[in-house]
């Protein structure tokens, strides 16, 4: 697995999920989860799930990962696919993933369930509800 510059993967995966997380959650996403999904999937490390209560939401959160991660990590996303119907947002940062979704979306796909035995990473500052 590497990286936007094709070094290897390091600890900067784990801290890409949980500040992807952390700008998500301080947007107004709910539900936000970092799940290890490297072992399972091998083609990332971690995917970030969060919910959004409307299409503007979903992609007001998406921007303010996007700026997070460019601003904090400099790093930016390889790919981005569903951003024009804004219900399920998926943002390609190599080694970590971030699906963002709108609350029907998210309940009909149940992501989690699909990684169910995979760890998950917590993510908030402590005092912070994760």
């Amino acid at each position: 697995m590497t990286d936007d510059s094709n070094s290897p993967v390091t600890n900067t995966s784990t801290e890409l999920a949980v500040l992807a997380a952390r700008a998500a959650d301080a947007k107004g996403a709910t539900d936000v989860v970092v799940i290890e999904v490297g072992d399972v999937l091998g083609i990332c490390e971690y995917f970030v799930v969060a919910t959004a209560s409307n299409s503007r939401l979903v992609r007001a959160v998406v921007d303010a990962v996007e700026h997070e991660v460019k601003t904090q990590l400099g790093r930016s996303h390889r790919g981005t696919e569903g951003a024009s119907e804004k219900r399920w947002v998926l943002m390609d940062f190599g080694d970590v993933v971030l699906h963002v979704f709108d609350a029907e979306e998210r309940e009909y796909y149940r992501i989690e369930r699909l990684y169910s035995d995979a760890p998950t990473v917590d993510w908030a500052e402590s005092g912070t509800p994760a």
